[in-house]
C-alpha cells in the first residue's frame, strides 16, 4: 500500500483559493498512491482565527466538492485534512476522508479543541463522536492534532476495529519532541499504523513543526518529513497488523476497562 503525506507550508500572504489550487497541483503528481493525507485547517491556516467564520463552509460546500472530485480523478483514498465547517450557526474543525470513487466516506469533528495560546476553543464547537471508517485496506480511525495527547480516543477507535490511525495536524515547532513521542506512542500502544500530516512554515508568529510521519505497529518510524515543505512517501503492508497483534497480543491483556479482578 503506497502512502503519501503532504507536509504543506502555510504562507500568511497566500489566499485560501490560491492554497487550494497549489495543493490540487501537488495531488496531481501523486496519482498511483493508495492513500494521500493532508494537514489540519490548511486552506484557511490554523492560526488565522480572524478568518475562521468568513471562510467556513457547509459540509457540501466547495472544499468538499473539490476534493471529492480530486479523489475520483486520481482514484486514491484522500484524507483531505480538516476545514472550518459551518452548521446551524456553529463552527467545527472537521476532517474528511474520500474513497477513490470520490465518495465522502468519513467525517470527524475535532473533539479536543486547543486552548493554550489558541482561540480555537473560543470560536469552534467540539465534536462528540469517534470516527472509524471501513476501507479496502482496513478500518481507519480519524483524529486531529491535539487529540494526540488523549490516548483514550485512540483506544476507543481500536475498540471499534481501527487498524490505521490518520492524524491531520498543525502542531507547533515549540513542542516538536512531544509530537514525535505521541506519534510513536499512539501507534505502538494500539498496534496500528499511524500516518500523520503536519504543516510547516511561520504563520501569525508561530513556527509549525512539520515532521509528518508514518509509524508502524511496533512504534518504528518508517518515514518522516523535516522542517520544510515536502511529500513523505513510503509503502506499508496492512497485513502486518494482524501478524503483530497475534505474536504480541497486548491488546487482549487489558484489564482496567473490564470487570475483572486485577492480577
Amino acid at each position: 500500500m503506497k502512502i503519501a503525506s503532504i507536509q504543506l507550508e502555510i504562507k500568511d500572504q497566500e489566499s485560501k483559493n490560491a492554497r487550494i489550487d497549489r495543493v490540487e497541483a501537488m495531488i496531481d503528481q501523486l496519482k498511483g498512491q493508495d492513500l494521500i493525507v493532508l494537514p489540519e485547517t490548511w486552506a484557511t491556516g490554523y492560526f488565522a482565527f480572524d478568518r475562521y467564520v468568513d471562510e467556513s463552509e457547509e459540509i457540501n460546500g466547495d472544499f468538499v466538492q473539490r476534493f471529492s472530485s480530486k479523489a475520483k480523478e486520481i482514484q486514491s483514498y484522500l484524507f483531505a485534512g480538516s476545514f472550518i465547517e459551518r452548521n446551524n450557526g456553529k463552527y467545527y474543525n472537521t476532517s474528511v476522508l474520500f474513497s477513490p470513487e470520490g465518495t465522502l466516506i468519513g467525517t470527524y469533528r475535532k473533539i479536543h479543541l486547543f486552548r493554550y495560546g489558541s482561540q480555537e476553543g473560543k470560536i469552534l464547537t467540539r465534536g462528540i463522536e469517534t470516527t472509524v471508517v471501513d476501507t479496502d485496506f482496513g478500518k481507519v480511525g480519524l483524529s486531529t492534532c491535539y487529540d494526540l495527547r488523549f490516548p483514550e480516543l485512540y483506544r476507543a477507535e481500536v475498540d471499534l476495529g481501527a487498524e490505521l490511525l490518520l492524524v491531520t495536524s498543525a502542531w507547533p515547532h515549540a513542542r516538536l519532541e512531544h509530537w514525535k513521542i505521541f506519534n510513536t506512542a499512539r501507534a505502538l500502544e494500539n498496534q496500528c499504523f499511524l500516518i500523520s500530516s503536519n504543516c510547516v512554515g511561520n504563520t501569525h508568529g508561530f513556527q509549525l513543526g512539520g515532521h509528518s510521519q508514518v509509524v508502524d505497529p511496533w512504534g518504528i518510524v518508517m518515514a518522516s518529513g523535516g522542517d520544510e515543505e515536502t511529500i513523505v512517501k513510503t509503502e506499508i503492508d496492512p497485513s502486518q497488523i494482524a501478524t503483530i497483534r497475534d505474536a504480541f497480543p497486548n491488546l487482549k491483556h487489558r484489564v482496567l476497562d473490564r470487570q475483572e479482578e486485577l492480577i
